[in-house]
């Protein structure tokens, strides 16, 4: 099926590895011109060439979103290369608190450091780039949610605090930029196989005295932790190909939705 998106200019941040650098792949698989975002610059690096392969322009940029001066040039380069944004994938995001606190073990500063990291980057980068998406009347803003920013999950609430927010600004942008020819929607994936989600299984593992069976972690996961439907974890390659589909001049009547990839874990509708 061609998306009709050969030509269009995509940001993608946080997109040196795991979902990030899976959307970013797929947005130039598609044709568009991609600018990757990360904070390691050897994995950026290395991610950009990836792109660079689908015959399409990219370039690296790199800095802390959280930093609000980072998060200025990185969109600053952004525009360099590409001129205007297209496509916003606000995709950055971070479980800064691994070991699961409850909510009164987590000093205040830390949740604010949460919120700097999965909502005020992606709130800044379209403060940059909506203006241009506005100005030629067609753009498209997709941030990456979190089952857990709509529903009470009972554990990391320093980061599903935050992604409620995006959840709300989601639907909140769609309203003002609808008129304009700009979609806002959300994409919100379950738990998903990436090297973030490896590191949170292994906290598990170590909290839940699980055995080595990865098969038999997935299992438990699936039905006691997260309990959903489909019995595995997705693949990043899953919540990318919603992305794409979102960011299609074909989804253009799709607007402030919030699109769950999360194997039927869903309490309600």
């Amino acid at each position: 099926m061609d998306l009709e998106l050969r030509g269009k200019r995509a940001f993608v941040s946080g997109s040196s590895s795991g979902l990030g650098k899976a959307i970013a792949l797929e947005l130039a698989a598609e044709g568009c011109d991609v600018v990757v975002h990360g904070r390691d610059r050897a994995r950026t690096e290395e991610t950009a060439r990836l792109v660079a392969e689908k015959g399409v322009r990219t370039a690296a940029t790199f800095g802390d979103l959280a930093d609000a001066d980072a998060g200025d040039r990185v969109a600053r380069d952004t525009l360099a290369a590409l001129g205007t944004v297209d496509i916003l994938v606000n995709n950055c995001g971070a479980v800064l608190q691994m070991h699961n606190p409850s909510w009164d073990e987590v000093p205040a500063e830390e949740w604010e450091r949460s919120y700097r990291v999965n909502f005020i980057a992606g709130l800044r980068l379209a403060q940059h780039f909506v203006p241009g998406m506005r100005e030629q009347g067609w753009g498209r803003v997709i941030n990456i949610s979190s089952t857990g920013g709509s529903h009470i999950a009972g554990f990391m609430p320093d980061y599903a605090a935050p992604k409620a927010a995006v959840n709300n600004f989601t639907g909140n942008l769609s309203k003002s930029l609808g008129p304009h020819g700009i979609t806002v929607n959300a994409v919100i994936p379950g738990t998903i196989l990436t090297p973030a989600v490896d590191r949170w299984l292994d906290e598990l593992k170590t909290q839940l005295n699980w055995g080595d069976d990865f098969a038999e972690n997935e299992r438990i996961y699936t039905s006691e932790i997260t309990p959903q439907s489909v019995k595995r974890l997705g693949r990043p390659r899953e919540i990318a190909v919603a992305v794409a589909l979102l960011a299609s001049p074909l989804s253009g009547y799709t607007n402030g939705a919030a699109i769950r990839v999360d194997g039927g874990s869903a309490q309600f509708f």
